[in-house]
This record gives structure tokens, sequence and C-alpha cells, in this order.
């Protein structure tokens, strides 16, 4: 098929590989390309159709494999396809580089509820190190002091916010935002529908159809052609011989009549697609199957500041924990928490960030392999407390730990370790 290639996406690419070939005096060149941007426009396809035209090989490494049970893995297989791309440019003499698919997804850091591994750390490091020193890749346990070749690195994701901030630095990572416009659209889904014979105005009124869709809708749509065919097949020669007939026939496998493409059917096929997608937003199972990440999104709890006047009370409206304090005893015995652990919690909370709760059994407690407890939304200090209290004794075997979270910053203003596998709380 004769896929098209975005101008800006090839010119973006194309530049950024080029330059990294080249010896500019005082000139610092970014080692790593991030694209980014919706879900589903094809970031992947382009960058490989770029690929081919420029006669590039590529060394290519999935989101998936930068987590792993053992500490350090992810880590090494980069450093390790690194150096392996840098030989494969000695070696042939041509334009390789290094891809790594969905970074955000197996490095990014969502909310305080998405578990931070010590591969995690070790990945934002090593594609860091890598960056700021592209010649010099050694592999753990060994060193080697021949310069490697420069091999420039492309990653692409959907959301590089959720990275740790310093990887993502101009000077490290040059940014480029993948989001085609509706020339850039029908070209593509030109290309998709190359061999049915729609002309290039109807390539138009179907993109224009559907002008919230992203590029990969129209591909599924194509795909999708093909089901009547194979249903009628399936039924014709019975469920039972279905797999004979595909897999291990002496005759090859099926032939089918190429179906119809007129642009009403594939309207027809495109509006059942959409409502589909609107199933699935408005079925919201999720609160069905996990109702306590949403018990207090529904029903929040007052705070303490809400239900008791303190005659003692700070700025903030929560009572002094002052000995003298006739509440005092009352308050601090209400809770299970120690008031070292109280009184993290109330600071956490005054300064707006927001509170996490992680544990980890003593097994991965020596790999710093961290999991975080399901809270859903904390409304309040009375809120904060018992939901700690109720981790504590869901994971009474465990170490637990408190995190402070800067939201806007994305990083962890605290992390206190307030209950061990023994059962009892810090003092």
């Amino acid at each position: 098929m004769a896929y098209y290639i975005a101008p800006s996406f090839l010119d973006k690419l194309a530049v950024h590989i080029t330059k990294n070939f080249l010896n500019l005096p005082g000139v610092r060149v970014p080692l790593i390309l991030g694209i980014h941007g919706r879900k589903g426009e094809g970031k992947s396809f382009q960058c490989e159709l770029v690929f081919e035209r420029m006669g590039i090989e590529v060394t290519l490494i999935s989101g998936g494999e930068l987590e792993s049970p053992d500490a350090g893995d992810p880590a090494r297989l980069i450093r390790l396809r690194y150096r392996e791309t840098a030989e494969l440019i000695k070696v042939r003499g041509k334009m390789c580089v290094l891809m790594i698919n969905d970074l955000d997804a197996g490095a990014g850091r969502f909310d305080e509820g998405t578990q931070y591994t010590v591969n995690t750390q070790l990945v934002n490091a090593t594609l860091m190190n890598i960056a700021d020193n592209p010649t010099d890749v050694q592999l753990p346990g060994s060193y080697d002091s021949t310069p490697l070749h420069r091999v420039p690195i492309i990653v692409t994701g959907n959301d590089f916010s959720t990275l740790y901030a310093p990887l993502i630095r101009d000077g490290r990572m040059e940014k480029f935002y993948w989001q085609p416009d509706r020339d850039d659209k029908v070209g593509i889904v030109e290309g998709i529908f190359a061999e049915d014979n729609l002309s290039r105005r109807e390539i138009e009124q179907f993109v224009d159809t559907f002008p919230n869709q992203s590029i990969d809708f129209y591909s599924a749509l194509r795909s999708r052609i093909y089901d009547e065919q194979i249903r009628h097949f399936i039924h014709q020669v019975g469920f039972e011989r279905v797999s004979q007939l595909v897999v291990n026939s002496v005759d090859g496998p099926p032939q089918f009549q190429k179906p119809s493409f007129k642009l009403s059917y594939l309207i027809e096929m495109g509006n059942f697609m959409v409502g589909e997608q609107q199933q699935v937003q408005n079925s919201q199972l999720v609160e069905e199957y996990n109702r306590s990440l949403y018990v207090r999104k529904s029903k929040p709890t007052p705070t303490v500041r809400e239900t008791t006047n303190y005659p003692n009370q700070s700025e903030n409206g929560s009572p002094t924990l002052d000995s003298k304090n006739p509440y005092y005893k009352s308050y601090s015995s209400s809770s299970h928490l120690n008031l070292e652990t109280q009184e993290q919690v109330r600071q956490i909370l005054s300064q707006g960030y927001k509170i996490g709760i992680e544990h980890v059994d003593e097994r991965r407690f020596r790999t710093g392999a961290w999991q975080s407890c399901a809270i859903g939304e904390i409304n309040g200090e009375s809120d904060a407390i018992s939901t700690l209290e109720s981790c504590l004794n869901d994971y009474s075997g465990e170490y637990v730990r408190l995190v402070g979270i800067d939201s806007k910053a994305k990083k962890r203003v605290l992390e206190t370790i307030i209950q061990r596998p023994n059962g009892k709380t810090n003092n």
C-alpha cells in the first residue's frame, strides 16, 4: 500500500536523526526525541514509514520490557541494546536508531496509585546517563574504554508529563507533539483505503463524518468490512471444521472476494463502532466491581473540623495537641495511630499535598517493590486517619508507609514507614 507520511513528521524525525550523526562544533544535540500525542494516532507506524524511507535500521524496546521481577534487568537491557545498535552502525556503515515504544506506560507515574519500583528509577536514571554520555555506555560489571558511536533514541508515548522531569528536560529530550490535522488524516486514510477504489472526495467526506476519531479507527473499520464474509464462511463449513480448514488445510487457507467499500456502508459501520465506544463509556462497570475506590467519592466523610468544636484550635481548625487541653485525651484516643503519624497527616493536608499509602511484604521490602493501597479520594483529616487505620488492618503483617505527594510538581515530599511486619505501628 502507498502509505502516507505526514510532512511534519518526516521532517522532524529526519532532522533529529541526521543531526545526531553530524559533528556540529559547539552545538549540544539532544540524543532523545520524544514523540507524544493522543492514543491511536499512528505515532509508531509513522516512525516505521520514515525509517523505511530513509533506509534506517531500528532496534526496538517495548514499554512492557521496562519492568522485571529482578531489579536492574530493564536498565541493563537498555544499555545492551544501545551498545548493539552502536555496533550495527559501525559494522554496516548506515544509520541505526534505538526506539522505545510507550515509554510512559513502562516508566511513567500517573498518580499515587501507580507503583514506583526500583526498576522504574533505574530506567529513568539510565536514559538520563546515556543522554549525557552517549559515547560511553557501559554494561554492569565491565568497562570498555573504546568510545561508542552515538545512537539517536526515539521514544513514543501519550503523556510525557508522567515521566521523571529531569529526563524530559531540554538538552536531553527534544519533544514533538503529534496531532495530525485534517490534511494529514485525509492522506493517511487515503493510504489505508488505497486499494478500495475510493475517490479523494469520498475520503474527505468519510474523514469529515468522524472528525474526532483517531487514525486507528479507520484501520479497524476497514478490517471489520471483512467480518460478514468470514461469518458466512464459518457457518457454511461448520464451527467444528474451522480450525482444520484454516490452519492445516491441504488446499491452503480459504480465499475471500473483495467486499464492497461503498462510502455509505463505511459510514454505517463507522457509526456502529462509535456506538460501541459510547457503550464502553456509559457502562462504568468499574464502579460496580471496585466499590471501595468510589465509596468516598460519593459519600465524603466529614472532617474533624466539621463534626466537632474544640476550644483550643489551631489556625487551620484542628485541635492543638496540648496535654492541658481537656479534649486532648479523647481526641488522641479516638485513633489507633500514634500522635506523630496524626501530626504528619495534618501537615501533609494543610500544605495542600495528597495522601498516599503503600505496603510491601518482607521479601519485596528488600528490593523496594512497594505497592499502593487503593484508597480513592481522601476528604479531610478524619477521612485520612480512618483510611490509614483500614490499611494497617488489611496489611497487618507487612510494612506500611505514609506518602505525601505534591501533585503539581509530580514528586513526593514525604515517605515514612508507620508499620512493620510485626503489626505494630511506630511509637
